[in-house]
């Protein structure tokens, strides 16, 4: 709760940027009456949002979280901020998800898998008939008869009834209701302070489309809604169900915490690890030659060393061919921004990877205290620390040897815990893969004493 009542979640004299009469407009209104009605505190509440003409409603909202997603997907991202919140963290979050017709649709099985796991997330279906960002085109919730610019005589394809859709997909709250009916609100309130699943569908309107080519007013939405048997007001609300994080704890209760590869958790204060602050890497190679596992090996051991990590990979659409990328933070205390803007190491260990630092200008966001590691047979200016990587590990484990070499060089992880995973991971070849990195890093090391001597 907050410590002063709040009159508004919206900023100072919002100015809403939808046409003229758009059923947006009244639904955030409503949105944020809820809000102000239940007196969450601002950091409690994030509000994803999907392409379309409702995602401009990120900008309108002044201290909660927001978070602008792809088309369609939503859903997916709400779910996961729910997940990590409920399983990983303390379970205060509200998640709320603003989403059109369009965007449910694209979506649509996001929403089914939302609805399966029952996941503590609200969707709000902002149901306009049409696609009015791009046009005023016909979607999959168009009425019949309707005239869209896809449909000029009339839509003769019958809708999808979205809230059936969900009802059977073992969702726990679903709910239809006017974006002008007056307890819009307070259903609003409801579906956020419910514990689980909970969908509403909001038929409104959308004036520069819909309207004119239709004579559709507010009052005859009801009539639409009607003509289709698409119930108002609450379709089904049940809190039998557990929700998916209620159900993950009880089953992983016995074994709470992150697990070794090697099954062999130390105990908390047998942790140790070096670092004294958080350090960044990226790590570019070949897709097919496992960069982001051997990138996932590293923050398995990071992890078990009693650090915290974030990793985030890259490669093409083609998945097994061109560049693979991951990009690594190691840090004694919790990540708050997981994006790298000068790194601290670079590895490459491909033409591929080479080419992506290139293109990506990754080299030209270099700081004077940035490291470039790459393999030897890369021709590239300016680069000193360069090693047979591939030579020394083969292709597909060239990626592994640099990052073990690295972690050994500047002790980024627990050594004996990053041999364990090593170990449990590859058997006798992972090794013999540290072996292999420690001689490197000796060579290294000599090679270095006897220039500077």
């Amino acid at each position: 709760m907050t410590s002063e009542t709040s009159k508004s979640y919206f900023v100072d004299d919002p100015r809403f940027p939808f046409c003229k009469g758009c059923g947006h407009t009244n639904v955030l209104r409503r949105l944020n009456e809820a809000l102000v009605a239940l007196q969450l505190s601002p950091e409690q509440v994030v509000l994803v949002t999907d392409i379309g003409c409702i995602g401009l409603a990120d900008g309108l909202f002044k201290e909660i979280h927001t978070v602008h997603t792809t088309h369609g997907r939503s859903t997916a991202f709400a779910t996961g901020i729910a997940l990590a919140d409920s399983v990983l963290a303390e379970n205060k979050l509200k998640t709320i998800v603003l989403i059109g017709d369009g965007g449910a649709m694209i979506g649509l099985q996001h929403l089914v898998h939302a609805a399966m796991l029952n996941v503590d997330v609200t969707v709000l279906i902002c149901n306009n008939f049409v696609y009015g960002m791009t046009g005023g085109q016909g979607s999959s919730l168009t009425p019949e008869c309707f005239v869209t610019s896809t449909t000029p005589r009339g839509n003769i394809v019958p809708p999808v009834d979205m809230c059936e859709i969900l009802k059977n997909s073992n969702a726990t709250f679903v709910a239809r209701a006017l974006a002008t009916d007056q307890n819009l609100p307070y259903l609003l309130q409801n579906a956020i302070c419910f514990e689980g699943f909970a969908a509403v569908e909001i038929l409104e309107l959308c004036t520069e489309y819909a309207v004119q080519q239709n004579e559709l007013t507010g009052k005859k939405l009801g009539d639409i809604a009607a003509r289709h048997g698409w119930k108002l007001g609450m379709v089904k609300e049940s809190e039998k169900r557990e929700t998916f994080a209620k159900r993950f704890r009880a089953i992983s209760e016995p074994t709470v915490g992150p697990k070794s590869l090697s099954e062999k958790q130390l105990p908390a204060r047998e942790r140790r690890f070096f670092l004294k602050k958080p350090v960044s890497i990226v790590l570019a190679g070949s897709a097919g030659e496992k960069v982001q596992s051997a990138a996932g090996v590293l923050c398995q051991a990071a992890v078990d060393s009693g650090l915290h990590i974030t990793q985030k990979n890259d490669n093409p659409v083609t998945q097994g061919s061109g560049f693979s990328l991951s990009e690594i933070w190691l840090s004694p205390n919790e990540i708050h921004f997981t994006g790298i803007e000068s790194p601290d190491f670079i590895i490459i260990t491909s033409e591929d990877g080479l080419r992506e630092m290139h293109s990506q200008r990754t080299m030209e966001k270099l700081s004077s205290g940035s490291l470039v590691y790459i393999d030897e047979s890369l021709q590239e200016s300016g680069v000193s620390s360069r090693y047979p990587f591939r030579k020394k590990f083969g292709g597909s484990r060239s990626a592994l040897g640099a990052l073990v070499l690295l972690a050994i060089q500047h002790d980024l992880v627990d050594k004996s815990v990053l041999q364990d995973v090593l170990k449990s991971k590859f058997g006798d070849e992972g090794s013999q893969l540290f072996k292999a990195a420690e001689e490197l890093a000796k060579a290294a090391k000599e090679t270095a004493d006897a220039s500077s001597g």
